[in-house]
């Protein structure tokens, strides 16, 4: 695998490109998403350190997802044709993003807002200060004002227990 150093504000990956790669973070944090018709995001995914990130499209089909840097990270990059047949590549860290994802389309399908916020601090308990509040809304599926409504209540459950 080949390690690179990237920066805040880079983009890896645009919806459309061809031949994309596997990145595992080392360091920093990057995030997945993509562009509804009217120019509105949708986070897909976040990954922080220990984390994979993969548009899952086939080698030959072009990406559904845009991949960009939220923090200068460190990656180490993979080709996705290597990724796929390399069966020495750590499976378990894609085991555990399919995990992740199908816990998150049931979220998204049924639960409320403030569970959703309970689920993202519990996957991911070190970003919540590292990404801004319309991206955490956005990756929920939620506005940002039922996010500050759902913050506020587990807040508020959270100090009532103590």
């Amino acid at each position: 695998m080949k390690e690179i150093k990237v920066k805040k504000g880079e983009i890896l990956q645009r919806n459309g490109d061809l031949n994309t790669k596997v990145y595992q973070v080392k360091s920093g944090l990057l995030r997945s998403y993509t562009i509804d018709k009217k120019g509105k995001e949708h986070i897909f995914m976040f990954a922080p350190e220990g984390w994979l990130m993969a548009d899952t499209v086939s080698i030959d089909e072009p990406a559904d997802l845009f991949i960009d840097v939220l923090e200068d990270s460190i990656l180490e990059l993979l080709p996705k044709s290597v990724a796929i047949t390399d069966s020495t590549h750590n499976t378990a860290k894609l085991f555990n993003r399919i995990k992740v994802l199908q816990k998150r389309v049931i979220m998204l399908m049924s639960w409320s807002a403030i569970d959703r916020y309970m689920d993202f601090i519990e996957t991911y308990p070190n970003i919540t200060q590292r990404v801004s509040q319309r991206m955490i809304a956005s990756y929920l599926g939620i506005t940002p004002e039922a996010l500050s409504a759902a913050k506020r209540k587990y807040f508020n459950k959270k100090n009532a227990s103590l």
